[in-house]
């Protein structure tokens, strides 16, 4: 994680610099995905989108290695973060409280940390402190559309 990319620039600038760029948000006809309550906002689980499509399908210690749950973590966080910006009027607004990550993996899998702490760094990396956030990462039998990993997260304006 670079110390540069958290002290310099604008946080989408920053998030550039690391290879990704915030999604356009999306709708539902069935749900929010977002929803603030107070100060709080509570985004939606995400998946590992980009461009509409699914970046990966499976379970972690089958058939999904550890490095790859890390990426689409990654991207998950990204979707939470786009989610989040919609909902406080920018990026640089965003104030992570909480995030909970569910990782599709087998029973034996233990490393659900190790793939949340991708969308972790990412965080921190992309908005500094306010980056910083307690965490879950649970294992699950399944998620929806066979995603490796989903997302969920809650945010407050910085």
């Amino acid at each position: 994680m670079s110390e540069n990319h958290t002290r310099t620039g604008s946080a989408l600038e920053r998030i550039r610099a690391v290879g990704m760029d915030l999604p356009p948000v999306g709708t539902s006809t069935k749900y929010v995905n977002h929803r603030a309550v107070g100060e709080s906002i509570h985004v939606a689980g995400q998946l590992p989108y980009k461009d509409g499509e699914l970046l990966g399908q499976g379970v972690l210690g089958r058939n999904v290695d550890v490095e790859t749950g890390r990426e689409l973590a990654r991207h998950a966080v990204v979707n939470c973060l786009a989610e989040a910006a919609d909902a406080v009027g920018g990026l640089d607004r965003v104030r992570v409280v909480q995030m909970l990550v569910f990782v599709a993996s087998t029973p034996e899998f233990g490393q659900q940390s190790t793939v949340a702490d991708a969308a972790s760094e990412l965080l921190v990396e992309v908005l500094g402190e306010d980056g910083r956030h307690a965490r879950t990462a649970i294992g699950v039998a399944s998620l929806p559309r066979n995603s490796p990993v989903e997302i969920q997260m809650i945010c407050t304006t910085a």
